[in-house]
Formats: C-alpha cells, structure tokens, sequence
C-alpha cells in the first residue's frame, strides 16, 4: 500500500519525531512525505486596506523564512534518503490546514508531534492535535 503522508512540521523535537515516524511508514509502505509548515493567521476585518496590505507582505517575507530556515533542510535530507517529498507551506488554522492539505494531496495519514501543552493549556488554549483529530479527513498519528 502507497500513499502520501502528511507531516505537521515546525523543527521541534516533537515535529521530528512525527517525522521520522512518517518516514518509517513511507519506506515501508513505499509512500510519499507531504512536509507540512504552518504559519498560524488569523485575519482582522478592522484593519485599513493599507494595514492589510504591508501584513500580506510580512506574510510572503514569513513564508520565505520559513522555507529556508525551516523546510530547505529537511527536504535535503528526505531526497539523501531517497523519500520522495514534497513541501508545503500555508498560512492559516493549523489543524484545519493539515486537513485541508490532506484532502488536496489525496493523503492516506496526518501525522503530527504532541508539544507536550499542559492539560490545563489545553483546555484554556486549545490543542492541535484535539481538533486534529475531530476534524481530519484522514486517519491522525498523534507521536509522542
């Protein structure tokens, strides 16, 4: 069984143990990693055009940022190991852009790395993995 793995990845400890998770099931079952960053936004209806403008362009630098400190070295190191990959980066509500993105890249799986948040964090902050999980499209790995 093949299929593309989507990868929830930010450079934590606990982002690259999700990884390595993936990547085991990849190799296994002859799949593919859909690594996956991203950048949290969350729109203000009462900016001024002008304000919307300069953070869209704040955004595109953020993205570039991201890629390069962030993705560039994993995708490196996923084409040394002969992982077919590919990179995404979105702006947006992170567990609902993990499932949009398995959706678009027709995904067998979501992987992601618990933070280790506080019980208590959670039920004041909200937990990606807990809304991961009630809205995903596809089967969640949730990797301790």
């Amino acid at each position: 069984m093949s299929g593309k793995f989507v990868v929830g990845y930010d450079g934590s400890v606990s982002a690259r143990r999700a990884l390595e998770f993936a990547v085991d099931r990849a190799r296994t079952q002859g799949g593919t990693i859909v690594l996956t960053h991203v950048l949290e936004w969350s729109p203000y209806s009462f900016l001024t055009p002008q304000e919307l403008e300069e953070r869209h362009a704040r955004r595109k630098e953020e993205m570039t940022r991201a890629e390069k400190a962030i993705m560039t070295t994993v995708k490196a190191e996923l084409d040394d190991a002969g992982i077919p990959n590919e990179v995404v980066i979105r702006y947006g509500n992170t567990a609902e852009i993990l499932g949009r993105v398995a959706k678009e890249h027709n995904a067998v799986q979501i992987v992601i790395g618990r933070d280790g948040q506080s019980a208590l964090g959670a039920r004041v902050f909200g937990s990606v993995a807990g809304a991961l999980v009630q809205t995903a499209p596809v089967p969640c790995t949730i990797v301790p």
